[in-house]
């Protein structure tokens, strides 16, 4: 954080120091398979007995609870998280409390996806909505957004389906207008993981059955994320433009809620109408 006032890393370095010294106090040498010898003072452990554990130096273990000006890595901050016993929302706050960007939290890729979650996607149509992961796979499509973009049991991933799902591709005109801006979205979210081989795969993909892919792949063109405007021109309903939003889901980090908002005064909600999407669901009226 090297662009951090003075002020604001102080108040950090003090609340580092203040949960690491809650975080050692709770654990007891029989947590961690030591043996106690003699009376302790003070409960829970004794820093040295961290350091031990973490495989560091005590002086610099005292120094990190000390709240000192240090340089941290984030093999060291993760023995220290397995020496005290974080949980993972411990350790991403012990990561922030350093000075560094947490890790992305592991989420099985067979993690249960909610009912709720399913529901209100379900529940916003008319409107199109999806769930995707980090790496732009479609975990949740609502029929709103299979009807208006045209995905099929086979589309899986949202960046391969923009390249390989001839209705879909075609709905985007220009489509090579659209493409460069796309591929740069990919490459910003790619690069927050390094080395992750679930992006690692959709690109090695994508290159292999795209030579356009592959070759806006090789720009390394990055884009910004923003609010986005998505315009198709459907077969059936003419041209529909939405404000999309996108949204990180709180109980699945990896989960990305978009949703698809008819933009005013372009007809798009009249022309939805033409596909027939009422939801099948009555929402009560309050009052």
């Amino acid at each position: 954080m090297s662009t951090e006032r003075p002020s604001i890393a102080r108040r950090r370095r003090e609340q580092l120091r203040d949960f690491l010294r809650t975080r050692r106090a709770r654990l007891t040498p029989g947590d961690v398979g030591i043996v106690s010898v003699g009376r302790r003072r003070t409960p829970g452990l004794r820093r040295e007995e961290v350091a031990m554990l973490a495989g560091v130096g005590v002086s610099w273990y005292t120094w990190l609870e000390q709240g000192r000006d240090i340089t941290v890595s984030a093999e060291v901050l993760d023995a220290v998280s397995r020496a005290l016993r974080l949980t993972d929302p411990e350790r991403a706050h012990l990561y922030l409390l350093a000075g560094l960007n947490p890790p992305r939290p592991d989420v099985p890729a067979d993690a249960e996806i909610t009912p709720q979650l399913r529901r209100m996607i379900d529940a916003w149509a008319p409107r199109p909505a999806v769930l995707r992961d980090r790496y732009w796979n479609l975990l949740v499509v609502n029929d709103a957004a299979r009807a208006v973009f045209g995905y099929d049991d086979t589309d899986y991933n949202c960046l391969i389906s923009f390249f390989t799902n001839a209705r879909y591709r075609a709905m985007h005109v220009p489509w090579t207008d659209v493409a460069p801006a796309v591929v740069a979205a990919f490459r910003a979210d790619a690069a927050r993981a390094p080395g992750d081989p679930g992006f690692d795969r959709v690109i090695d993909e994508l290159s292999a059955a795209s030579p356009e892919f592959a070759e806006l792949w090789a720009r390394h063109d990055v884009g910004a994320p923003e609010q986005a405007v998505k315009a198709v021109r459907h077969p059936d309903a003419g041209e529909l433009i939405f404000d999309t939003t996108t949204m990180t889901v709180a109980d699945r980090p990896d989960g990305y809620v978009v949703l698809y908002d008819p933009r005013p005064g372009t007809g798009t909600e009249d022309r939805l109408r033409l596909l027939d999407l009422a939801p099948n669901v009555v929402v009560p009226v309050p009052g």
